[in-house]
This record gives C-alpha cells, structure tokens and sequence, in this order.
C-alpha cells in the first residue's frame, strides 16, 4: 500500500474517532457535596437535592451528557418543603397532589448515581418520580421508609377456644388506641389496619393455607407498651411466633413512578418500602431494569414486608421491557405485572366514531392512545376479538375543565366500524396495539410474596427463562386479560417460558389460582365463545418441585406447548387444592405435550 494512501486512511480513521467523540461526548461528573448536599445529616432534603440537581442541569447545558454522584450514606426525606404535584398513576388510588421527595422531569441523558446511598423517606410521599425523560439512568440507590404504613406484629399468646391473641408490635411501630381500637401511626398518618399477611417466623414464607386473614385490631387492650391483646380475634392459624403484616387496601404512591419516559435504565436499586407499587411504569418506551429489587434487607432484616401491592408493574408501555437479575420478594401483590388498558366503549355516533371511557377508579387520568395508533376490538362477555385492526385518525380527551383528570374520549377511527361494534347490543372494549412491549423476564428471583408472581399481557414477543419462583404464595405465572373488572389487556402471542425453577408455590388460594402456571383470561361466558382468547404458548424444560397436584391450567388457548418439564413431588405440605389434575384444559386446541416427567416417570397425558 502506497504511503499516500496509508497516510490518507489515518486521517480519516482520526477524523471519524474525532466526529464519533464530538457526537458522544463524555458526561461531565458533578459531585453533589460541592452543592451542600452531604449524607448523615439527619436534614431534610427535599428541597436541597432537587434544587441541586436543576442547579447541575443548568450548570452543564440542557440534554448535555451528566452523572450526578451522591456522597454514599443517608439522606432523609420528609413531607415539608417537598415539591407537590399532580399525578394519575395507573393501579394506584387517585388521590392528589402527590408529596414527591425526587422529581426529575424533561431530562435528557442523565445519570443520578446514589453510590449505594440510603434514600430514607418520612410520612406519606413518592420517593422519586421519572416524568418525559430520555436516556435516564438512575443507580445504586435504597429506597426505604422510617416508618412504613405496614405494622408488622408478633404472636406472643393464641387462646384459641376463647378468641383471645396477644401480639407484640415490631421495635419500629408507633400506635395508639382509641376506643379499643388499634391504629398504626406516623409521621403525618395513622390508620386502623384491616387485612394481615401471616408469615412463618423462620423462614419468612407465608403461612401455609392462610391468604389474607382478618386482623385483631378492635376490642383491644394495651398490656404494656408494645404487648396489645385483642378480645375477638380468632385464628387457629397463627401460632405463637408467628409473624403477621397488618395492613389496609391503600396504595397512594409507588416507590418510583415512571411517566412518558424512553430509555429509562435503572439499575442495581432496591426498594425496602413503598405504599404502592415498588415501580410504576407508564406510557414509556423502553425500560431496562438490571438487579433492580422490592427485597429486604438481607437475612437478618427484622422485617417481613416489602411493598404495599406489586414489586414492578407497567401499564401501556411499548418498545421493550427488560428485567435481568432481580430480586422480588415479600411484597403484598405480584412480583411483575404488564398489560395495556381496555376502554369500554359507551356510544357509537357513527360508523367512524365512538366515545369511550377508562373504567376501573385505580386506572385513568392518563393519555391512552394517539393518532395513528393501531387498535382492536373485543367482546367483554366472550372475550372475542374483532377480525381486523383499525387506526385512530384522532383522539379527543373530554372534560369540562383542563384540571380534571382524563378518563372520556371521543375517537374517530380511520375506517368504518364493524356493523356488530355496537355498545346497545355489547359490551365492548378497544384495545391499543401500539403501545404494547417485547418482554425478557431473565434470571430474577420471586419468593415469599403474596398472590401470584409474574403476569404478562401483551401480543409481542414474550421471554421469561432461567427464573427462580419460590413459595409465591398463588400462582407464580399467569397469563390473564379482562374487559370486564380491572380492564387489564391483552392476548398473548408470541410467549416462552423456559428453564425456570418452581418451588412450592400454590400454599396459599388466591385470585387466579388454578395452577403453577394458570393461563386464565376472565371469560364471563366462555360456554358461547366461539373463537380462542390466547395462542403460541410454549412451555419448555422447566423445573417444578410441588407438595400438590395442578401444573399448568389452560383456558382459551389455540396453541400451545408442554415439552420436557421435570416434575418432582415433596411432603412439605399436605395437598389441599381444589384442582387434582397436573393439566387442566378449558377450550384448548391445538396442544402438544410431550417428554414429560413426573418423579422421573412419564407423564400421562391425556389421562388414562
């Protein structure tokens, strides 16, 4: 090669590296100490580190590349001086103004690194909200409350003939009683808790065949501080030891609230605590969560509670989700969640146009669709889907003031409806297509919650492998879709679920429970249903360790497959669940089943 055009192929090799560093420049690295911000204060932050943070923003020019570093160690956040705003957060009460201790809004290519820093939070607030950014990344951060709005108690004394418990509230629990009632104070708070979660002292798993169970909190007595005994409260269930989560049905806020973002990361958190959701995703395209957890402590956490309702939950996300090597564990819902909304629709006005509304009072406020996205429609009763998508060619949000909270639409769709679209006759709901995810759920662990473990709604391509379940309580996968209660869609399409690890899950009945893996759409009348709700289904080279019987249950599925499972039985429980077969079908076509074992024997299905 001539030297020439060696010489020539340098400078351009150096003129491309120098175009690529000017195009991707570095982050700047802002220390927050050299803005007053410091750990182990005991100070309220609320305002300091947001004024911080827009400071640092400022400072280095909007969208410019920036990682902002917290000095590790604690900071406390409390209610006064806190930023107020106005959020509608899927699957939470729609309760406002919202008391937010971290607001990052319209960012573009930050980093906020907590450096394993404790972000501790008083009263009743939203930790952190993640509202139409890009290219975000938050890291290394605990989440944790003071003083959490769950009472964790133990079973000193059970007289059982009489009704009699006597219980010890955690080291950690303020309360008072009024009227012999039992409330559960905070900062700024207190509450009477309704419901309880009853957990094995030793191993933190939930009490074997006990679901939710009602809690002893009238007609009680203070012994001594601490020591409470309730008069009426009669459960044979709840041996001395026993730990109990006593807890109301509120969920005002998630840990961390994710609104119209894209390319949010977040990455090596853990959530010790939230009234609400762990995470709340949505409306955002392209969510990666890397060890991100809703998890205790560690071992020798005296707690036994994480999160309010579910670890993570994402509601009308598209592009991808992904969640790689975490830890879900001890929370009072499921451990991951992602579906769109169905609008029911309420008037037809013409063959183009429709006015529609949201439906359940935990799931409006929010935008639903745009110009141009791609929908269908379904038949609540049967849950039957239209042949055919359509388009909107706009979308109108309808209330009386700009204040109120979006629920009513007027649609207009760019082709003709469907003559039988007619809510006069049906109850029908439409579901947006486009704002629906990819999903890899790869290499988490889900253990001692309640309810059921992991949920997934969506048509696009599903991934779930080399995952731990273990004692989660109900169901640990289920594949659902309702047009009729909570308005969760869709149908599954494209879903893999292999090479994971079940361990005893089914101790406890819940919603949905029909088996390890239930695919259970609600179908108020399937006897008419003609068509199939589910399909491409395929369950391969999993692992199941279980004391009872079903496996997998199917309803409403044409396709799905059933290939080399390992099935082993245990005695750690008696068996008690309702359904005796390790497969159940309910209109299911087109299934294979094969290579099967169960205590290394084959697997007779059919049966015989």
């Amino acid at each position: 090669m001539h030297n020439w055009l060696k010489n020539n192929i340098t400078v351009i090799f150096l003129a491309f590296i120098s175009f690529q560093a000017q195009a991707n420049p570095s982050p700047k690295v802002y220390d927050l100490a050299k803005y007053g911000i410091h750990p182990n204060t005991g100070e309220n932050s609320s305002l300091t580190i947001n004024q911080a943070i827009q400071k640092v923003v400022v400072e280095a020019g909007k969208n410019t590349p920036i990682i902002i570093k917290f000095q590790k160690g604690r900071y406390d956040f409390h209610a006064e001086g806190a930023i107020q705003k106005v959020y509608y957060i899927s699957n939470h009460d729609q309760d406002n103004p919202k008391t937010v201790g971290i607001a990052l809004e319209q960012y573009k290519n930050i980093t906020i690194d907590g450096q394993g820093s404790d972000f501790i939070f008083h009263g009743r607030m939203l930790p952190i909200s993640l509202v139409e950014n890009k290219n975000l990344t938050i890291k290394n951060i605990h989440i944790d409350f003071e003083r959490p709005q769950i009472c964790q108690v133990k079973i000193l004394e059970n007289d059982v003939a009489s009704g009699i418990i006597t219980y010890q509230t955690a080291p950690w629990v303020t309360y008072t009683i009024q009227d012999s009632t039992f409330y559960n104070t905070g900062e700024g708070w207190e509450m009477r808790p309704t419901a309880g979660i009853a957990f094995e002292e030793k191993t933190k798993h939930i009490v074997y065949n006990s679901s939710d169970i009602a809690v002893g909190t009238a007609h009680v007595a203070e012994i001594s501080k601490g020591i409470i005994r309730a008069y009426k409260w009669k459960n044979p269930k709840l041996t001395p030891g026993t730990i109990v989560a006593m807890r109301s049905w509120h969920r005002p806020n998630p840990g961390i609230f994710v609104h119209k973002g894209k390319d949010i990361h977040l990455e090596n958190i853990s959530v010790h605590y939230a009234e609400g959701m762990g995470l709340l995703a949505q409306l955002t395209e392209n969510i990666y969560l890397d060890k991100f957890q809703v998890a205790l402590r560690g071992k020798n956490d005296p707690r036994y509670f994480t999160a309010q309702a579910d670890a993570t939950h994402f509601s009308g996300c598209k592009g991808v989700i992904v969640s790689n090597n975490g830890l879900y564990e001890n929370m009072m819902d499921d451990a991951i969640n992602i579906h769109g909304t169905y609008l029911k629709v309420i008037k037809k006005l013409d063959n183009k146009t429709v006015l529609a509304k949201y439906m359940h009072e935990q799931s409006y406020g929010f935008d639903w669709g745009y110009t141009g996205d791609s929908v269908q429609f379904i038949q609540s009763k049967t849950m039957e889907l239209w042949d055919g998508k359509n388009r909107i060619q706009s979308i109108e949000v309808l209330r009386e003031t700009n204040s109120d909270p979006i629920q009513d639409f007027k649609i207009v769709f760019a082709n003709p409806l469907d003559e039988n679209i007619d809510p006069a006759q049906l109850d029908i709901g439409i579901e947006n297509l486009t704002w629906t995810p990819k999903v890899t759920f790869k290499g988490n662990i889900l253990r001692n919650n309640r309810a059921r473990g992991a949920l997934f709604s969506t048509p696009q391509t599903t991934v779930v492998e080399n995952n731990l379940f273990d004692h989660t309580s109900g169901t640990a996968i289920l594949l659902c879709g309702d047009s009729n209660g909570w308005y969760e869609t869709g149908t599954c399409r494209d879903i893999t679920i292999r090479n994971n690890t079940f361990i005893n899950a089914l101790t406890n009945m819940f919603q949905f429970t029909n088996a390890v893996i239930s695919i259970y759409p609600e179908i108020p009348d399937l006897k008419n249903q003609k068509k199939y709700f589910h399909s491409g289904i395929k369950i391969e080279n999993n692992y199941f360790n279980t004391f009872d019987k079903p496996i997998l249950y199917a309803k409403s599925v044409d396709g799905l497959t059933f290939i080399n499972n390992k099935i082993e039985t245990n005695t750690e429980y008696p068996a008690f669940h309702w359904n005796k077969k390790e497969i159940l079908f309910e209109r299911v076509i087109n299934a294979q089943i094969n290579n099967n074992t169960i205590n290394g024997k084959p697997l007779m299905y059919p049966y015989h």
